[in-house]
């Protein structure tokens, strides 16, 4: 039921409104007293958010309502309300077609793998605690949440004084745009207004769906360009020559500035090895997770972990949230070119490795998988599983997983010199070619 990033799908198959229902009630029957609830533009969310509502207050939880709201802001919402959950009815950077259900810990990380398997398990026993007729929860609204996320973004982040371009993607992004004007920057947005078609641009912000943005931060003389995808989680970014930035490079960045000597970021098995080299110049050290944001968060749990990250444009300071707050990444991103100068300069330092991906579409990516890993494992003894099956070569490394959200197998393939990078690509690839036919 739970895949990487929460339950997720096309609205009217996977997700409806007795799906809602009945994690409503699962969730209220786990002992929650309160649950905060947020949604992203998507229409359906409307009627989802309600159903799931109805579940939790029918088995006595209260619920507070925040309406509209970026993920982070629902995520960290939690805390500020004084409540046991949190959710999300959001599909994230997924097509407009979807749509899925996110909960959230007090502290900002999302249910872990026994709290997921919890929920799982009592709607399918339909093990659920209804509440006597006179003790069923009350519904509450509160409109505050997007004023106290700027607040706590402003009270974390140095003043900037930069142009930005903020590429909203029709999603819940608009915190970011409120929290750097207060920041001092000049501020302009690109697809501000909420609206779950996403009409401007498909919601994930990849270099491809954001050439707008880039050829506007040009056209304007920005010094930065923001994009987020429709709940606001990620972050991604273009510099003041309109170049789109690898999530790779970012990522770099991200954990350079705050890594020291001795501390640790937590990233994907599917991460860089730039990141590697870069951090082993200051002392610091990489963990690798799953792919998802829920596994770096809990790594980003454990002592000596400062940053986690994802190159997908997920980014967790756990010393301010464990959910990855696509907001406070821009103004952290801000705050760095504010200090450390041009965003194209920064880039260029880090530089980048050759890597290579693919997608290949398959309706039985899990059979498809354990023939692979089978196969990988076979030839190469060392190889690791822990998300799908990752292969460490002397001058690179390739790695092939199953989608957690869609019916995709996913090939990566990176080398420090592009001849390589190609050999070990094919490699990965003659192995799942193999297994296709």
């Amino acid at each position: 039921m739970f895949g990487t990033s929460g339950i997720r799908g096309p609205v009217g198959d996977v997700v409806t409104g007795e799906l809602a229902l009945v994690v409503g009630r699962a969730l209220a029957s786990t002992g929650v007293e309160r649950v905060v609830v947020g949604r992203d533009p998507r229409d359906s969310g409307r009627f989802l958010a309600d159903a799931l509502s109805a579940g939790l207050r029918e088995c006595g939880t209260d619920v507070v309502h925040l309406g509209l709201a970026a993920t982070p802001t629902v995520a960290r919402s939690v805390q500020w309300k004084n409540a046991d959950a949190g959710v999300s009815i959001t599909a994230s950077h997924n097509p407009a077609t979807d749509n899925g259900i996110k909960l959230w810990n007090p502290s900002g990380q999302a249910f872990d793998a026994d709290q997921r398997k919890e929920v799982t398990r009592r709607i399918e026993e339909a093990d659920f605690d209804f509440a006597e007729w006179d003790e069923t929860g009350d519904k509450t609204h509160w409109k505050g949440a997007h004023d106290q996320h700027v607040e706590t973004l402003v009270d974390a982040v140095t003043p900037a004084d930069l142009s930005v371009v903020i590429d909203v993607g029709n999603g819940a992004g608009g915190v970011t745009a409120d929290a750097l004007y207060e920041l001092g920057c000049d501020v302009e947005t690109l697809n501000a207004q909420p609206d779950g078609r996403f009409p401007a641009r498909p919601s994930e912000p990849t270099a491809e769906n954001c050439q707008s943005l880039c050829d506007h931060v040009v056209a304007t003389g920005a010094d930065l360009g923001i994009a987020h995808d429709g709940d606001a989680d990620r972050m991604m970014a273009v510099d003041e020559t309109g170049e789109f930035i690898p999530g790779d490079v970012l990522l770099t960045l991200f954990a350079r500035q705050r890594a020291g000597d001795g501390e640790t970021i937590a990233t994907p098995v599917d991460t860089s090895l730039i990141v590697e080299d870069v951090l082993a110049e200051q002392g610091a050290d990489v963990v690798r997770t799953q792919v998802g944001d829920v596994y770096v968060a809990e790594r980003a749990t454990e002592s000596g972990v400062v940053f986690g990250g994802e190159q997908s444009g997920a980014w967790i300071w756990p010393d301010q949230t464990l959910c990855p707050d696509g907001s406070l990444a821009a103004c952290r991103l801000a705050e760095l070119i504010a200090r450390k100068g041009p965003l194209s300069k920064l880039a260029d330092d880090v530089g980048e490795y050759p890597i290579r991906r693919k997608n290949i579409e398959t309706e039985d990516k899990a059979s498809l998988m354990t023939a692979l890993s089978s196969s990988v494992t076979d030839r190469y003894a060392d190889a690791t599983t822990i998300d799908g099956v990752r292969v460490s070569l002397d001058q690179g490394w390739f790695l092939i997983r199953a989608s957690g959200t869609q019916p995709l197998v996913r090939i990566a393939a990176e080398a420090r010199d592009p001849a390589t990078a190609d050999e070990v690509f094919e490699t990965a690839n003659a192995f799942v070619a193999d297994h296709m036919e």
